[in-house]
């Protein structure tokens, strides 16, 4: 590679795993991190943010496992600027190949005065400390000065400079709540190239919100400006609005590469498969016309359109769907298959599922083969992601009766276990057959649940396709999502509102013995 080349590559900063899973109502288990830091790596990204260590026990294991387990990336974990939380960040990301610790503080006026209630001068103190006591860990740190789209640019160049000073190796200077414009964040970065001339001796970054929209629009502009290195989530997912969506900026560095001279080292075909496991896993589901992956991001209504395309492609489509791996759902296994055309179909969808695992898959495809005649590679997708969520520890659902008629209203009757191994039941007679099963649940459990959102959507096309829900749920003043598959959609919404009960109450037992979590970042 020439060194023109390497000037003109774009580094791909994931924080699906951290910002993506500070959105309301995502709480992901360890083994769900584990598999989309698996197809992360799958998909070719740089560095994978893979938590903030420091926030709760499960948070730092989980970063932890990804940083032993997955091979490529590197890992990084969040760290304020507190000792404590660099140390916590070191010794979850320590086992990795290539670990990175990220600390940050704000720089902006209005974060310094108000969140934090310190001084311009004790910022830079715990700047300078923070990235030094980083380095002495690892060479590979990050130093974020928060809010830096609205801070003073020439105080937050005095931090900047201190963070090179001690070692930073890259600096992100992120657009924390979205309000910058294109044209404003890349004078931002002329600017700083010339008060701190050593930035072009290191990576600089962008992170970008969309509270505004912009947050795509923001990074080009950023990169443009002469960084090197985005910071993006899958399906865009993140804070309030979320975060500059990873399939949008890489679609776009790819598809203008003519023009933008940039390029990534991601595997584009893996897009659209990284984006479906992340909608499954975390229950944020992707909008129809979503850019680059939503379901009509290459189709077409209009007959004009129709009949453009089938002239030729290139009259209104600017991508192909197979670069980003929109390809046919083609039928892989039929009713008769093993256990041997199971795990080997699983090993070609880079799903590794073994012993046990692989047992309980079997038994899951088998009880879906029974119902469908033939199973795609979306439906082995669902089932193998839905199979990752059995992890929750909770509550469980035994069993379920549903009655229901057009001349009366529906009852339901429902059995569920506690997570201390006790069953009991409940009924109710309700609105409609969901709504009596969620009410029978409530029953049976004696967690007062209000339901925040209910969505059902279908994973393949077809009378006997798969149902999905998306269930969000608040209790004890704490929100927890859940999700579940099954060709039976009553079954698949009452699996789902238990799994996001039980994750709702753990996170109120969580609230209740911890006493000053950390701050949201970036």
């Amino acid at each position: 590679m020439s060194e023109k080349q390497a000037s003109q590559r774009v580094r791909v900063f994931d924080t699906t795993l951290r910002d993506g899973e500070q959105s309301p109502g995502i709480s992901l288990n360890k083994q769900e991190k584990l598999e989309i830091a698996h197809q992360l790596a799958r998909l070719g990204v740089d560095i994978i943010e893979a938590g903030f260590p420091i926030t709760s026990p499960g948070d730092f294991e989980s970063v932890q496992a990804i940083a032993r387990e997955v091979h490529g990336p590197v890992i990084c974990g969040l760290a304020r600027t507190a000792k404590q939380d660099i140390d916590a960040a070191w010794e979850a990301v320590r086992d990795s190949e290539r670990p990175r610790i990220h600390t940050f503080i704000a720089t902006s006026d209005i974060h310094i005065e108000r969140k934090l209630q310190t001084t311009r001068e004790d910022v830079k103190g715990q700047a300078r400390a923070a990235v030094a006591h980083a380095r002495e860990y690892t060479e590979d740190v990050e130093f974020s000065p928060e809010d830096g789209s609205r801070s003073d640019i020439d105080y937050m160049a005095e931090v900047i400079q201190i963070a090179l000073d001690e070692g930073a190796t890259t600096i992100n200077v992120p657009d924390t709540v979205g309000y910058t414009m294109p044209h404003e964040y890349a004078e931002m970065f002329a600017q700083l190239y010339r008060l701190v001339p050593g930035l072009r001796d290191v990576t600089v970054s962008v992170h970008c919100h969309d509270d505004l929209g912009l947050a795509v629009a923001n990074s080009l502009a950023g990169i443009e400006a002469g960084c090197r290195q985005v910071e993006c989530a899958i399906n865009g997912i993140g804070e309030r609005a979320g975060n500059a969506s990873l399939e949008e900026i890489v679609m776009l560095l790819h598809t203008r590469q003519p023009t933008l001279g940039l390029w990534t080292g991601i595997e584009t075909t893996e897009i659209a498969r990284t984006s479906r496991l992340v909608s499954r896993l975390t229950g944020y589901p992707v909008q129809p016309n979503k850019a680059i992956v939503g379901r009509n991001a290459f189709a077409h209504e209009a007959g004009i359109h129709q009949d453009g395309v089938l002239k030729e492609r290139t009259t209104y489509e600017i991508m192909d769907a197979t670069t980003v791996g929109l390809e046919s759902n083609a039928i892989v296994l039929g009713k008769h298959s093993g256990r041997h055309a199971l795990h080997e179909a699983l090993e070609e969808m880079g799903f590794r599922v073994d012993g046990q695992a692989l047992n309980a898959a079997f038994k899951r495809f088998k009880e879906l083969a029974d119902r469908k005649k033939q199973i795609t590679a979306m439906d082995l997708e669902a089932l193998v992601t839905d199979e990752l969520r059995e992890e929750i520890v909770g509550y469980t659902l035994e069993w379920f009766d549903v009655e229901a008629s057009s001349r009366r209203p529906p009852h339901a009757k429902v059995s569920v276990s506690s997570p201390e191994g006790a069953t009991k039941e409940g009924n109710y007679t309700g609105d409609g057959p969901i709504d009596a099963v969620f009410h029978a649940i409530d029953a049976a459990t004696g967690v007062e649940t209000k339901l925040r959102d209910f969505q059902i959507g279908a994973v393949t096309e077809g009378q006997d396709a798969l149902g999905e829900v998306s269930v969000v749920v608040e209790a004890h003043g704490q929100s927890g999502s859940g999700q579940a598959i099954s060709t039976d959609i009553i079954e698949a919404a009452a699996r789902a509102y238990v799994r996001a009960l039980s994750v709702a109450v753990a996170r109120s037992q969580v609230a209740d013995g911890v006493v000053g979590l950390p701050a949201t970042a970036q």
